[in-house]
């Protein structure tokens, strides 16, 4: 992979600009970048006194979370379809 195949976009998070370089499209860069914002401000309206960082962490916190309860039903799903499949 070159520099020339990567893509580089600025984008908003937390009334800060990030400037995002990759492989994927702006458009799905910029839904990402949407996402990490409004997850941000919900726990940020949850707990106002907290710092960029606190928030920061919080976040990825959560959104790992989510990620690994996924993983684990998009596991059983395989699981599921597998053993419907061998039936």
């Amino acid at each position: 992979m070159t520099q020339d195949d990567k893509t580089r976009i600025t984008v908003d998070i937390h009334n800060k600009a990030y400037t995002i370089v990759g492989t994927e499209p702006a458009h799905h860069v910029r839904l990402v970048a949407s996402l990490v914002d409004q997850k941000i401000r919900e726990i940020q309206e949850m707990n106002p006194n907290l710092d960029t960082t606190k928030l920061a962490v919080l976040t990825a916190v959560n959104t790992m979370n989510d990620y690994m309860k996924l993983k684990e039903d998009y596991a059983k799903l395989l699981g599921s379809i597998k053993k419907k499949e061998d039936n």
